[in-house]
């Protein structure tokens, strides 16, 4: 059973990135009848920030953890569990100042972690969630497509790319949905302003 984990970011429901999640995942589900669709919602339900405490817990080996140092790494445990279930991920990410929301960073470090998804060798790291692919579906009220001189201020892609490696996933593909000011100001309609990126965002999700 082919199995996607589904990230939303934004604190706003009715945001752009959380749109273009929910249209991947219908589309997603019907070219997968049979899949399995994990949900998480850092916004309503954001991790804990780590502390001196969890990093003491993190490097126990498991067996030899106390019932508080194992409570403490519950929710990293789950977090990347979710990931290892999951052959496929798509995030949704609203750009805030010109990076990844804050929500989206708790999560990133309870689940890169030593041992757990990725390890060291010889020849240096290695990524120990192999064969993932993930969609990231970026909103952001300009344009910073990479490339160009605004894109320059664009710290998501390059980040996410690079933690998403970190891990061993390199199978990644950004679809973004610069411009999103207009809609504040009524320079465009939301339905008109998402019809060119949901084309994108269908394609990639089957």
């Amino acid at each position: 059973m082919p199995t996607l984990l589904h990230l939303d970011s934004s604190p706003s429901t009715s945001s752009i990135s959380r749109a273009l999640t929910h249209d991947f995942v219908q589309t997603w589900k019907a070219a997968h009848p049979d899949g399995n669709v994990i949900y998480r919602d850092l916004a309503a339900s954001p991790p804990k920030p780590i502390d001196a405490f969890w990093i003491g817990a993190a490097y126990t080996p498991r067996g030899a953890r106390t019932v508080e140092q194992a409570k403490t790494m519950a929710l990293s445990e789950e977090l990347i569990s979710e990931l290892e279930h999951a052959e496929e991920y798509v995030f949704g990410v609203a750009m805030h100042n010109f990076s990844i929301p804050s929500v989206l960073k708790l999560w990133i470090d309870q689940v890169v972690r030593s041992g757990r998804t990725f390890s060291y060798g010889e020849q240096g790291p290695r990524g120990l969630l192999q064969g993932k692919k993930a969609t990231i579906l970026v909103a952001s009220g300009g344009v910073y497509e990479l490339g160009t001189p605004a894109g320059q201020m664009n710290h998501i892609n390059p980040y996410l790319k690079a933690i998403l490696a970190f891990i061993g996933v390199t199978d990644v593909k950004f679809i973004m949905a610069g411009g999103a000011a207009q809609l504040m100001t009524g320079a465009v309609d939301r339905e008109t302003f998402l019809k060119p990126t949901l084309e994108q965002v269908r394609a990639a999700a089957v």
